[in-house]
């Protein structure tokens, strides 16, 4: 199967929040603190919705997970596609 990845930017009116993110095969993956930015809620928030949905099977973490290495990291960022 061709692996089809492009990056794209989302941006508010405003211009206070810009996330770039990574388009593959038509799903996104996002990191903890994208999806913080994105629905303006604190990233403890998201990491408690993460966990539940893994924790009650909505999702299968090996599938959805994703661990990036990122410019200017020192390690590897997590990364979720929570569509699938």
């Amino acid at each position: 199967m061709k692996n089809n990845s492009e990056i794209l930017i989302y941006q508010t009116e405003d211009g206070k929040t810009k996330i770039q993110t990574r388009l593959e095969n038509e799903t996104v993956w996002l990191s903890q603190e994208q999806m913080s930015d994105l629905f303006q809620r604190d990233r403890t928030v998201i990491t408690k919705h993460i966990n539940n949905i893994f924790r009650e099977d909505e999702l299968d973490e090996k599938s959805n997970v994703q661990n990036l290495h990122l410019a200017h990291s020192d390690k590897p960022v997590k990364h979720y596609n929570l569509d699938r």
